[in-house]
């Protein structure tokens, strides 16, 4: 059987995504219910980018799943440089059992993919990041119950793999999708019209648009991320600044007030206070950032636990 793989959020079906949601959920109840990697089996999981919660998460989750969590630094490893994504893909899986990735290009994932017959699970490229939107949908369940019919708020950078991954996951959910995003600043028109269609078939909706509070109003979810992400440190000055595009999009206690009485905030993390999100929101009530960063860890779990399944 060919392996399955994550590289992109509807990679899964919708039914597969409520799946492995649903094994999360009995996962964090029971951290110790499955063990596909008992043996222990290993997991090479590489990091080309920063990482804290991934690597975190992903080290806690495999050796809880019975494996052996094989960290490998990619800028020790060079991948693509000092040798080709093909060849270190040819000896990487022969020798684990699922391969988790946090890469810069979507190219260089899919390459990997293509080359081996375990498990590739992306775990962030400046496309997607969907083990971030798994966890964020778990979180949804939580504290929303079922997400199909519930509408998320998506505010800041548009063009980002927070953006696109929001855009897929949540339409496969069934949700009613916004990005309020400047205009300079747009989803993928490949994205967007991936989600539209998928919202189509699952009754929920996406909306684009440059005004804040045409994005959030009633939104039972509100969701930010940081306004530079890795790899752009050297436009920081002209994202953060005064005459930042993104400086409507913060969410405010003022922008809070425009969503759902009851609407909960999300924030992948790191949170940069006073930026894309004030402290009085990130830390006030409404926010569930902390249960959302726990849930990469069972969420994550889940995945690896369907891949390897579906791959056997």
């Amino acid at each position: 059987m060919t392996a399955r793989h994550l590289l992109a959020d509807d990679d899964l079906t919708a039914q597969e995504q409520s799946e492995v949601l649903d094994l999360a959920a009995a996962l964090k109840a029971d951290r110790h219910a499955e063990q596909p990697l008992a043996g222990p089996r290993a997991v090479a999981i590489i990091f080309d980018k920063p990482t804290l919660r991934t690597q975190l998460s992903f080290a806690t989750g495999v050796a809880e799943l019975g494996g052996y969590p094989m960290a490998v630094d990619g800028n020790l490893a060079q991948i693509g440089t000092r040798e080709s994504i093909a060849d270190v893909a040819r000896v990487v899986g022969r020798q684990v059992s699922a391969i988790v990735w946090r890469t810069h290009g979507q190219d260089r994932l899919e390459e990997m993919a293509a080359h081996v017959d375990v498990p590739v699970v992306n775990a962030l490229t400046d496309d997607y990041h969907p083990c971030q939107l798994l966890a964020d949908l778990l979180t949804i369940r939580e504290h929303k119950g079922a997400t199909a019919g519930r509408t998320i708020a998506y505010v800041g950078d548009g063009a980002n793999n927070m953006s696109h991954s929001y855009l897929l996951a949540c339409a496969l959910a069934g949700m009613h999708v916004r990005i309020g995003t400047p205009s300079t600043h747009q989803p993928s028109a490949d994205v967007l019209a991936r989600a539209e269609r998928i919202a189509a078939e699952q009754g929920g909706s996406v909306l684009v648009t440059d005004d804040p509070v045409a994005a959030v109003i009633d939104a039972d979810v509100v969701a930010t991320d940081t306004w530079v992400s890795m790899g752009m440190e050297g436009e920081k000055g002209d994202r953060t600044g005064q005459s930042s595009p993104f400086a409507p999009f913060a969410v405010t206690r003022e922008l809070m007030a425009q969503a759902a009485d009851d609407a909960i905030v999300l924030h992948c993390l790191p949170a940069y206070r006073g930026l894309e999100i004030a402290a009085e929101v990130i830390d006030g009530e409404q926010s569930v950032v902390w249960d959302e960063a726990e849930n990469r860890l069972h969420a994550q779990k889940a995945l690896l636990t369907f891949l390897l399944r579906a791959s056997s």
